[in-house]
């Protein structure tokens, strides 16, 4: 079976990381919260780097909840391997400079997206996510890679990479043009029945989740406290990326017109747009917001507010017309737990999210 890359012949890694016991020779590991602690405060000790309270929170998203005073004294955290540091934990690895090993460059190889392969759709401009310069295609397009791998369809399967993502639910997926797209929020279906993705889409197990942030100019602050604080505020979000999470728990902040949200091309252009004015905030998950930031130079104008409009999980979707919807998604879904149980999964989230935190 051959994986293809449209577009662009791109190298998978493979991280490989060796357990060990905590000594001097290791790297991240479990941090146990002591009386006075908070997340700065431990990035701090642990990295001397204060700043990175945020890779903490987001490793332990689960533990700790979308507000990052939510630990508490006893809690056990994960704590990334980032630059060498910190050293000497428990049930840290050993700290060894990862193995990249190259599975190949699959471009030329036009069978697959020809002869029946299952063809998966992505974009670019969704870092660290999904990045065709980036190694794997980003953090996403490496876990389905391996997930997709992991299951090991007998036809085979393609990634395509089209930029506008306005296009991917409709035509190309509802359609059934590609047969598998990712990564894409869902939304809370139990409250949002008639959401246009609860509606005609099924979502795969969750691969990621990120917060949902709100980037505001540091010469223009504003409080955001309560779901009130926003009413009147013009928020930026580009054209093709979610707003249901902007209406859900009944904020309705869209639906009712309680904001004016401005739709651009890019994640760029949404910062622009704040810096010239025009808008309040660009509203977008925190890696995406903060990627565009440090790749534009954006980050001695904006700062991420402290508190997340959401939580949200990244799936694969599948229109529900598809002739063998259910048929993919128990497919991927199956090879997705193959490689977290493997860790192969969490292999690849060390390497990307790894890499993200020491900015580049």
């Amino acid at each position: 079976m051959k994986t293809v890359f449209r577009a662009f012949g791109l190298l998978l890694l493979v991280i490989v990381v060796q357990p060990a016991s905590a000594s001097a020779d290791t790297c991240g590991g479990v941090y146990t919260v002591q009386p006075g602690d908070n997340l700065s405060g431990i990035a701090d000790r642990m990295y001397q780097d204060a700043g990175k309270w945020r890779a903490i929170h987001n490793r332990n998203m689960t533990s700790i909840g979308p507000r990052p005073e939510g630990i508490r004294v006893g809690m056990r955290l994960s704590l990334p391997c980032l630059d060498g540091q910190p050293q000497g934990l428990p049930q840290g690895p050993v700290a060894a400079k990862p193995t990249s090993v190259s599975t190949g460059d699959s471009e030329g190889d036009s069978n697959a997206a020809t002869g029946g392969a299952i063809n998966l759709l992505t974009g670019d401009d969704f870092a660290p996510f999904t990045a065709r310069m980036a190694p794997g295609g980003g953090l996403l397009a490496e876990v389905v890679s391996a997930g997709m791998a992991q299951a090991a369809p007998a036809e085979g399967y393609a990634i395509h990479w089209v930029n506008d993502w306005s296009s991917h639910f409709d035509p190309l997926l509802s359609n059934a043009l590609l047969d598998l797209g990712f990564p894409w929020y869902k939304p809370a279906c139990d409250t949002m029945p008639d959401s246009y993705r609860c509606r005609n889409f099924f979502f795969s197990e969750p691969m990621f989740e990120t917060l949902m942030l709100l980037f505001a100019p540091k010469d223009r602050p504003f409080e955001f406290r309560r779901d009130e604080d926003i009413e009147g505020k013009t928020l930026c979000r580009p054209a093709g990326y979610l707003t249901f999470d902007l209406d859900q728990g009944g904020r309705r902040w869209v639906a009712d017109n309680k904001i004016t949200l401005l739709r651009p091309h890019t994640v760029r252009e949404c910062f622009e747009l704040v810096a010239a004015g025009r808008a309040d905030a660009v509203a977008v998950n925190e890696f995406t917001g903060r990627s565009v930031m440090r790749e534009h130079g954006f980050e001695a104008q904006f700062s991420e507010m402290p508190q997340p409009l959401a939580v949200l999980g990244l799936h694969v979707v599948v229109h529900k017309s598809h002739p063998r919807a259910a048929e993919l998604l128990d497919m991927f879904d199956t090879g997705l737990r193959g490689i977290r149980d493997s860790g192969r999964y969490q292999a690849i989230l060390d390497d990307h999210l790894t890499r993200f935190w020491r900015g580049h």
